[in-house]
């Protein structure tokens, strides 16, 4: 079986410290937490960054970089920048991208809008259209972020156009209150839609953490995990860091004999350019 790919979404844009008080917030936070799951066995970080003020996240091309400049110094993990922009704001499309700006390995592609956060996460056709023509022109690698079965329609689509290349890779975010529903049937059913070929990988919010987690390891997919999905470690039992999560991830695959993927094995598992690596 392919080796496992773990990538490691760090603190999101939502979850603020008083209902997660151990969660990342400043950029050496965040690094800090980067680096603790690159060691830990994660090949790819998922990367979001937070206002100072508000603690919500936040498109600060700055603030982006004092987190993937020290990442690049200090490690060879993934990185993959968030274009989702700051909860409850509808940014302009070009700001929503200025994080390709540092042209990381992976930028976050969300293929639809959804109900999310009390309000709509909106990816409409002119932002699809130019999220895929930048990640194309700087050489990064879109992750298809897939909340429903109609995201991977509109991602098959633009692939048919020539917007989004081979070989695809699909994460699938299940368990939220709006999507798909994190259960076995709902990952089986979309694994069937995408491509052969297709890379995927999965998350599931709160409690289906660990359940998804474990279909993916036994379906031969790749697993997400991290505070911006799951605040929990156990039942009632708060995570104190993100790599508790990596390390946990990591036993379970060994014990089971999937053997876990370093950050160069995954670029090549994931058809990341040589030149977008650099």
């Amino acid at each position: 079986m392919e080796k496992l790919i773990i990538n490691a979404a760090i603190t999101g844009a939502r979850n603020l410290r008083d209902i997660a008080p151990y969660i990342p917030y400043t950029p050496e936070e965040i690094v800090q937490s980067s680096i603790e799951c690159w060691r830990a066995g994660a090949a790819v970080v998922h990367i979001h960054v937070r206002d100072p003020e508000s603690g919500l996240g936040a498109q600060d091309p700055e603030l982006f970089r004092q987190v993937v400049e020290p990442l690049r110094e200090q490690t060879d993990v993934i990185v993959n920048l968030t274009t989702s922009g700051i909860a409850g704001r509808n940014l302009p499309n070009e700001d929503r991208l200025k994080s390709l700006e540092l042209k990381p390995d992976m930028a976050s592609f969300d293929a639809g809008s959804i109900n999310l956060g009390g309000g709509v996460f909106i990816n409409p056709p002119d932002f699809l259209d130019l999220a895929a023509s930048e990640m194309k022109r700087l050489n990064v690698k879109p992750e298809i972020e897939v909340f429903d079965s109609g995201m991977i329609t509109t991602a098959l689509a633009m692939r048919k156009k020539g917007q989004l290349e081979d070989p695809m890779y699909f994460q699938f975010v299940l368990g939220t209150p709006s999507g798909a529903v994190a259960t076995p049937q709902s990952l089986l059913h979309l694994t069937e839609l995408i491509p052969d070929g297709s890379i995927w990988s999965v998350t599931g919010m709160g409690k289906a953490h660990l359940p998804m987690s474990m279909l993916a390891l036994a379906m031969g997919g790749h697993i997400r995990l991290g505070m911006e999905d799951n605040l929990y470690y156990e039942r009632g039992v708060l995570a104190k860091t993100n790599a508790q999560f990596v390390e946990r991830i990591v036993r379970i695959s060994r014990e089971y004999g999937r053997e876990i993927a370093s950050p160069e094995e995954a670029g090549k598992i994931l058809g990341l350019s040589k030149e977008g690596r650099k």
